[in-house]
């Protein structure tokens, strides 16, 4: 059995009906699966177990041969909770958990880290192992992610495959549910619906003119595609970023957003919420070397061809992946 975490989200529910596209049908669902809006994620998928997340450590001692390969990728994604410990069980104890368990019975496993670890970027967006322990992340989620990495290079006994995959900025179908954490895109669709024009952050450093803040945004099927990649090719262990290593401005992306959609852009600013200030990221960009490096060639979408696709084939229809 392939077990993902958080199958019901975004990110996890992609990956899960990759695997099902790839021929591989032996899927066990794990979530807390409580939100019918999230649940219309994994409906059209094909599993052979659904399981709440709490009761997914004791599943796995007691089936540990059943169990091939494990994609961790649920998790507290909101970048705006403040409460530590609640990341501190849903994010670094539960990921522990799931660790010691692959370590134990010799289970490969993926887990989501994230960008988020790098804060401001001070020390550039290097996924080499002896930047963890001095990067500063801007807020408790980022530091539960930073945390688990820090956590698992000390670790002496490891799962036999193990990757810690960086997300930067993903996007694409099946994040309806993710309200105020769903992509500027998803955003953008549906404030260009509703009033004709999107508002975007003003800049508030001279270094940055208004809309030209800069991420790496990652289509998810391209997500999908690594994940893949690294169940099936087993490169080097370790942490590795997961962008397009290609920082696009939050400009292009609302005006690739209006194209898409077949109307001329209508961009205007806004001030960023103060609360946030202090804890914007201006410009991420990830060094893919260690993945090209380690075998993964496949391309990834353009931003242009995501936006294109995720708009026309999946916000416009409604559709799931």
């Amino acid at each position: 059995m392939i077990v993902i975490t958080g199958a019901a989200g975004f990110i996890g529910s992609v990956v899960a009906s990759a695997l099902n596209k790839s021929g591989l049908k032996n899927l066990v669902l794990v979530d807390d699966f409580s939100r019918a809006d999230k649940n219309l994620n994994f409906e059209h998928i094909t599993y052979e177990s659904k399981i709440h997340r709490d009761d997914f450590i004791s599943f796995l001692n007691k089936n540990p041969t059943k169990v091939e390969f494990i994609f961790h990728l649920g998790a507290r994604t909101d970048t705006t909770e403040t409460n530590v410990e609640l990341f501190n069980q849903l994010n670094l104890d539960y990921t522990k958990a799931i660790w010691t368990a692959c370590a134990e019975f010799e289970i490969p496993l993926v887990y989501a880290s994230s960008a988020a670890t790098y804060g401001l970027g001070e020390l550039g967006y290097n996924d080499e192992h002896d930047l963890c322990e001095k990067l500063q992340p801007l807020n408790p989620y980022g530091d539960s992610k930073n945390d688990f990495d820090i956590w698992a290079l000390k670790q002496e006994k490891k799962p036999p495959f193990w990757y810690g995959l960086k997300f930067f900025n993903v996007y694409g179908p099946n994040e309806f549910h993710k309200s105020r954490m769903a992509s500027v895109i998803f955003h953008s669709h549906k404030q260009i619906l509703a009033t004709g024009g999107m508002k975007l952050f003003r800049s508030h450093r001279i270094d940055f003119k208004d809309g030209e803040q800069m991420r790496d945004f990652i289509y998810v099927k391209d997500v999908a595609d690594v994940c893949l990649f690294l169940m099936q090719n087993r490169p080097q262990n370790g942490i590795y970023n997961l962008g397009t290593g290609t920082a696009r401005t939050f400009y292009d992306l609302a005006a690739n957003t209006f194209m898409a959609m077949g109307l001329t852009p209508n961009i205007s600013f806004m001030d960023t919420p103060a609360d946030l200030r202090d804890k914007y990221q201006y410009f991420t960009e990830a060094n893919m070397d260690k993945l090209r490096q380690a075998g993964y060639t496949k391309p990834f979408h353009t931003l242009e061809a995501g936006i294109t696709d995720y708009v026309q084939q999946y916000l416009m229809e409604e559709n799931y992946y």
